[in-house]
């Protein structure tokens, strides 16, 4: 039997995406993007935006809104994928951290969307009037 999730730091979708930020932030503390502040910038924002969104829909008091909050996580990871293909297309990293980046951004995304599946199927449907 699973275990009782009780606070989000015990997510597994969080502890990704808490790593994933932290690599977000390494990449971006270096090289042409250190100085590249908008883009640095927002790239760091959408990243922490994953994390952020998930602790504070875990703590919501339904399940309906966590799940909106899953959706805007998984939005945000789907900003950052986008923001990698800038960052190579315009020479700030490396086809090696764009691939290493890219390669656990898909993971992430894989995660939210069973994180999202799995709130969704414990949400009862709306009452037909």
């Amino acid at each position: 039997m699973a275990e009782k999730i009780s606070r989000f730091e015990d997510l597994i979708a969080w502890q990704k995406a808490r790593a994933f930020c932290a690599n977000i932030h390494r990449l971006t503390a270096s090289g042409r993007l250190e100085k590249n502040y908008g883009f640095r910038d927002q790239v760091q924002r959408a990243a922490v935006s994953m994390m952020s969104n998930l602790a504070e829909g875990f703590d919501r008091a339904s399940r309906k809104e966590f799940n909106k909050f899953i959706v805007i996580a998984k939005g945000s990871c789907a900003e950052v994928r986008s923001l990698l293909y800038v960052a190579l297309d315009a020479g700030f990293v490396s086809e090696e951290d764009f691939h290493a980046a890219m390669r656990d951004a898909l993971e992430l995304a894989r995660v939210l969307a069973g994180l999202r599946s799995a709130v969704s199927r414990q949400i009862p449907p709306a009452k037909v009037k």
